[in-house]
């Protein structure tokens, strides 16, 4: 018979140790090392995804791309890269109440409608309880079916035998392997559970939807080897008390990894938002101060957000810095930059950073909106309502060009901006009908040109 052996296993970060520690070598975390036990040969010999496999050329198939199904919602399918591949296994995190099960009920509902059976693994929730909202979403389908299961292979003999064209389990860290002796939701647990169904989706050629919880960092619980397992990892981001919410994927097999989705929480269930530019500038004040619009690009989808900053005398000896939706090193640089090349002081105010509607901005071409909106809040002037900003800031004090500035341009148009502040870089070979181009060389030029160029009071008349 097969020895069985005890190890402790890091619920942060996985690392496997022969006896308790009160912290693991590995990541640092006080207090994580779980007892599990597990054994050693015999017992957890694996199927193959596919018996009789064989080595296949790589030019043998003529199929260029994997067919896929549309889930009914545009931004949902924009996100997966155009839709559901056969056999994937996918991933969705988000904090509690931010809409998973939401999201994933209103999938499930179209696919049922208009593709067959579908399973709704509900680990969390009682039946009763899933049904309610499913009626309030208007989600009710004679081809939905909801199991109220936790064991992993009893799940695994309903999809067997059901013929499901789709299944969602919610969530990974409620379902449990009886070969472990570990608590659901413990590191061995969500790994074994993932791989079975890993094997599962790869074996049957049925996508499988898991729905996972996640930390106080942010990160989705469970070991890091769970999104490496899984086709594509979404995490859904909001505010809880906000109508907004997105969807973004930072891992895709099957398409790009830039793309974002963009919903509106409402009584009835998640909503596309088709237009998020006028969304995000629909409740934009006029003539204030520390407010810039910024072109950013999600994926090919260029959004119009606007920046707010505002700086004010500190009581503090050492003045606040505070970012939501940039990187608070980021800010940091462009402080120390615009101290020390455009000769503005912030060594005694607090700095506040806001990116409205709760998008985070990642690309560095959103440096100049964020320069000339600290600018702006210091110097109690502001910017032209008419006015778009984008470009990178190196620690020169130089404005460097950004990628695709067509788009960015040509969107600001669209939403009636008449002015448009880019690197001198990217203005060579740019046509732009319709608003009015300033290259800029560096960031004092474009603080001069955006600050004093304008007067808003005259725009407003």
């Amino acid at each position: 018979m097969a020895k069985a052996k005890t190890i402790y296993v890091c619920q942060q970060c996985g690392a496997v140790s022969r006896r308790w520690e009160g912290r693991c070598t590995d990541c640092g975390e006080w207090n994580s090392l779980v007892e599990e036990q597990v054994v050693e040969e015999g017992t957890h010999a694996r199927a193959a995804i596919k018996d009789g496999a064989k080595p296949v050329p790589l030019t043998a198939s003529s199929e260029v791309e994997a067919p896929r199904v549309s889930t009914g919602t545009a931004e949902c399918d924009r996100v997966l890269g155009g839709g559901i591949v056969q056999g994937s296994l996918m991933l969705v995190g988000g904090d509690p109440g931010i809409g998973k099960s939401t999201l994933m009920l209103q999938v499930s509902r179209h696919l049922a409608a208009e593709h067959g059976k579908v399973l709704y693994v509900s680990g969390e929730e009682s039946f009763n309880q899933t049904r309610l909202r499913a009626r309030r979403l208007g989600a009710l389908d004679d081809n939905l079916f909801i199991l109220t299961e936790t064991a992993v292979s009893a799940i695994q003999k309903q999809i067997a035998s059901g013929d499901y064209e789709f299944v969602v389990i919610d969530s990974i860290q409620s379902v449990y392997s009886s070969q472990l002796s570990s608590a659901p939701g413990s590191v061995g647990q969500v790994r074994e559970c993932a791989n079975e169904f890993l094997r599962l989706a790869k074996g049957e050629g049925v996508p499988i939807f898991l729905v996972g919880h996640v930390t106080k960092n942010g990160a989705i619980a469970g070991p890091r080897l769970l999104e490496h397992l899984v086709d594509t990892v979404l995490y859904f981001e909001g505010e809880g008390r906000q109508a907004l919410r997105i969807l973004r994927a930072v891992k895709n097999r099957f398409g790009s990894t830039n793309e974002i989705g963009v919903f509106e929480m409402t009584e009835g269930g998640l909503r596309d938002v088709p237009n998020p530019s006028a969304l995000f500038l629909s409740e934009r004040p006029k003539g204030v101060s520390g407010s810039v619009v910024f072109p950013s690009i999600e994926g090919t989808r260029p959004l119009l957000v606007e920046v707010q900053a505002l700086v004010c005398p500190s009581p503090l000896a050492s003045p606040r810095r505070t970012a939501t939706g940039v990187n608070p090193n980021r800010l940091s640089l462009l402080l120390a930059v615009l101290e020390k090349r455009a000769g503005l002081h912030f060594s005694d105010k607090d700095v506040f950073v806001n990116v409205v509607g709760g998008v985070r901005l990642e690309e560095p071409g959103a440096d100049l909106a964020v320069a000339l909106a600290l600018a702006s809040s210091l110097r109690e002037v502001s910017v032209s309502s008419n006015l778009v900003a984008f470009g990178e800031i190196g620690l020169a004090g130089e404005v460097r060009a950004a990628d695709m500035v067509r788009q960015r341009v040509t969107e600001a148009s669209k939403f009636g901006f008449t002015t448009c502040i880019i690197p001198r870089s990217s203005a060579a070979d740019l046509d732009a009908a319709g608003i009015a181009l300033l290259p800029v060389n560096g960031v004092s030029q474009a603080i001069d040109s955006a600050l004093e160029g304008y007067d808003d009071s005259a725009t407003e008349a």
